[in-house]
């Protein structure tokens, strides 16, 4: 059985942690300052897939041996950067280009239907976006190795105890993520007009972009 006081810390740092702005925070707030509010969800049930996946893989001893083995850790590493870079690079490229060939919307044209908030606002889409996402960054793996083990009792099942303890992780992360919808929802009609959804790709897309240079490097 977990202690209690165990329980409080383990929720202090992965509290922090969820509540740290990152590449989650970038993600589910754009998406859902989009308007895409079904896809946002999506992006955070599949980022959460991700965490349960780690957590569970963590409790076997499977992600010691991911961080264990070099190659293994830096085939996935360079995999992640790949797909970050290219994400934030395709955001960065749509927005310039809007920019170059943005015509004035006509009503009744069908031009302001395609970049409605309903455009794209997919659940599964966005669930794919997020898991992929969170598989392909293995310091999840390497923070939940250097970390979980130090919360599972010895006298109980260790798969059970960090299922527990990764379920609580998630519960946070959840929690912050509805905030961070209802605060885009917020924005939303101030992020629909056409420049600032620009700046909004841009400042997203280099978010992104940064994070997959930097876990090229290692940093």
């Amino acid at each position: 059985m977990i202690a209690i006081d165990a329980l409080w810390t383990f929720s202090l740092m992965v509290g922090l942690l969820t509540l740290t702005p990152g590449l989650d925070t970038a993600l589910v707030l754009r998406t859902a300052a989009l308007g895409h509010r079904r896809r946002a969800w999506g992006v955070v049930l599949g980022i959460q897939s991700g965490t349960l996946i780690w957590g569970t893989l963590t409790s076997l001893g499977v992600t010691a041996l991911l961080t264990a083995s070099h190659l293994a850790y830096d085939i996935l590493r360079w995999a992640g950067a790949a797909y970050l870079v290219w994400m934030g690079g395709r955001m960065l490229w749509s927005s310039w280009r809007r920019s170059v060939d943005e015509a004035p919307e006509i009503p009744g044209s069908g031009a302001e239907v395609t970049s409605g908030p309903g455009a794209g606002d997919s659940l599964p889409g966005g669930w794919r976006q997020g898991i992929t996402t969170n598989l392909l960054n293995p310091k999840m793996g390497a923070f939940y190795v250097a970390v979980l083990p130090q919360f599972l009792p010895a006298d109980t099942s260790h798969l059970a105890a960090g299922v527990l303890l990764t379920g609580i992780h998630i519960l946070l992360a959840v929690l912050w993520a509805g905030v961070l919808i209802a605060l885009g929802h917020v924005l939303r009609d101030r992020l629909q007009q056409p420049t600032a959804r620009r700046y909004l790709d841009r400042l997203t897309g280099a978010v992104i972009a940064a994070f997959g240079v930097r876990l090229a490097l290692g940093e």
